[in-house]
């Protein structure tokens, strides 16, 4: 079997499959046939080196697939299972705590980029059915991201207002998930193409940050005066300072990601005016992974895939990645 695994080199130059001898199932794992990972940034940054990671890791955090075999004691899957991975080797249940959060796939533990795996049973549960692998690849860190954000810690509800930056992964099922329960989505994008691709996918308002650099004043306009209710915080640096703006008093902004890899710059006075809380996420744990996963069944939400590489084209997919041209998610099929 084929797989990638990190050299002491780091780049997208040094990324190239070895051959390994297939994994066999021990007591308690499954044995699963990768069909497909998703790129995150979190991803990006490790292959690329700027956060650590052992020589000889498998990369990659998000794996789809369907499962070969199954070891001692297991009960919860059988061969033919179509499967998803879960985010954190020990975060099965319950709030976060340091231990649970721990182990990350791709980095502290091995990731899916390889034809086969075999692991604990509790790395996994089952896929949404009726829906590619590709797609359901991109639901464990993206997906689960954006449900824990709105449905967990924010607490959404009908007419509340969202706003999400952007048109990557976690942003758009964020604005799914909203929309599903009943919220108003305010989007942002500086490209009036994918700002048709969001209105089509449910927002009531997309505001173009370029033409309007103060944007969260144009978000409070939108809503009569009022602000939003929630924030998708997915870029930081000096930006926050435009979504502390937009917030309604008593409002969430849930901080995600850091794509501008700039330290948070923002006037206190606005946070403590409008009584704004401030709330750190990163991904979220196996239960609420198999609560998306119902959800994503019973209201017929489909992942939004913007392209599709090869196994062997797995540095091509991250330079696509980097050219930030992708509306959604980009996969790589295995």
């Amino acid at each position: 079997m084929r797989r990638y695994e990190l050299v002491a080199d780091r780049g997208l130059d040094h990324l190239q499959t070895v051959e390994r001898d297939q994994p066999t199932p021990g007591p308690g794992e499954v044995l699963v046939r990768v069909r497909a990972t998703s790129l995150n940034f979190h991803d990006y940054i490790v292959v690329m080196g700027w956060f650590p990671a052992d020589q000889g890791r498998i990369p990659m955090s998000d794996g789809a697939g369907e499962v070969v075999a199954v070891g001692e004691g297991v009960s919860e899957f059988q061969p033919g299972d179509r499967v998803i991975s879960t985010y954190f080797a020990n975060w099965l249940d319950g709030p976060v705590a340091a231990q649970k959060v721990a182990k990350m796939r791709g980095d502290q533990v091995d990731g899916f980029a390889a034809e086969f795996v075999a692991r604990p049973a509790s790395d996994f549960t089952l896929a949404p059915s009726g829906m590619s692998f590709e797609q359901a690849a991109t639901l464990p860190c993206a997906g689960v991201t954006a449900w824990r954000a709105l449905m967990v810690e924010a607490q959404i509800k009908p007419g509340d207002v969202v706003l999400v930056e952007g048109s990557g992964g976690v942003s758009i099922f964020a604005l799914q998930f909203a929309r599903m329960a009943g919220a108003t989505v305010i989007a942002t994008t500086s490209s009036e193409a994918k700002a048709q691709k969001l209105r089509d996918l449910g927002a009531a308002h997309v505001i173009n940050y370029s033409e309007t650099p103060e944007w969260g004043k144009e978000a409070v306009r939108l809503t009569g005066g009022r602000g939003v209710d929630v924030v998708i915080e997915v870029v930081g640096g000096e930006g926050i300072v435009q979504s502390i703006a937009a917030m309604a008093t008593g409002g969430t902004i849930v901080l995600i990601g850091a794509l501008s890899r700039k330290p948070l710059q923002f006037a206190m006075l606005g946070v403590l005016n409008k009584n704004v809380r401030l709330q750190g996420i990163t991904v979220g744990s196996r239960r609420e992974q198999q609560e998306m996963v119902t959800a994503i069944e019973v209201n017929g939400i489909q992942p939004v895939v913007s392209d599709v590489f090869a196994f062997d084209q797995l540095a091509d997919a991250f330079r696509h990645q980097e050219a930030h041209g992708h509306f959604g998610k980009i996969c790589v099929s295995i």
